[in-house]
């Protein structure tokens, strides 16, 4: 039986290698994106996988959304919540307004993804539910106390999840990603890339293929009894 799977920002680095490793395993994929017109056509271009745009922070947005893919590809078996913005500022400059963004995409976000398909899941006793939290949700960084705390708060939801779908067969777990050869990475200038891969003992960035293929198992059926865990992908910056 083919699965339906749903990536939240995944027409662009780590979320496009795993909507591209889903749809290698034989799911059928969609992909949401927030504003980049020209990045998910290409993608979708390039790939096949249907793209579809909304703002993961607003409930309405995000139930209008899903039903469209539902009635489209049909009931979401699969949900990877990987949508995420940063809006970095030490704390004493940091404005409301930079924390609330954050909040609302990064942890209000993954609410409005997975509340609208958990009926649905119960009811057919099945689900895979995949958090991208981050390793600055387990260990805190500077400037970042917007981010660390919905990325702490991304670890909380799955593990609570886990309890309330485990009898009807759903499972969410979490992949905190240390530092990863994406877009945004690769643009910092050289020094900063150089300081970054100095603390990661295995000496070079994670790639997001590597990201994409922890998802691909714990979406699988053979992750059955994996429920409210966290893999951290880091290479060996972090342990909890």
């Amino acid at each position: 039986m083919t699965r339906v799977a749903l990536v939240t920002g995944g027409s662009r680095g780590i979320g496009a290698a795993i909507s591209k490793a889903l749809q290698a395993d034989g799911c059928t994929v969609a992909a949401t994106y927030a504003g980049n017109d020209e990045a998910a056509a290409k993608f979708t271009e390039e790939t096949g996988i249907k793209t579809y745009k909304w703002n993961v922070g607003d409930y309405e947005s995000s139930t209008a959304g899903i039903a469209k893919v539902e009635e489209e590809l049909g009931p979401i078996d699969i949900v990877v919540a990987n949508a995420g913005i940063t809006r970095d500022a030490p704390f004493h400059k940091m404005t409301p307004q930079q924390w609330q963004e954050v909040i609302d995409t990064n942890l209000t976000g993954v609410f409005n993804t997975i509340h609208p398909i958990w009926p649905g899941m119960r009811e057919r006793k099945f689900g895979r539910i995949v958090v991208i939290s981050s390793i600055n949700g387990q260990k805190g960084q500077f400037a970042q106390v917007n981010y660390a705390a919905t990325k702490a708060g991304d670890l909380g939801i799955i593990k609570s999840l886990a309890q309330e779908g485990a009898r009807a067969g759903i499972t969410a777990n979490a992949i905190c990603p240390g530092y990863i050869a994406t877009d945004m990475v690769m643009a910092v200038p050289e020094k900063v890339r150089e300081s970054i891969i100095a603390q990661i003992p295995v000496g070079r960035l994670g790639e997001p293929e590597e990201i994409a293929r922890c998802v691909s198992f714990l979406a699988s059926d053979d992750a059955g009894f994996i429920n409210g865990s966290t893999i951290s992908a880091n290479g060996g910056q972090f342990f909890v």
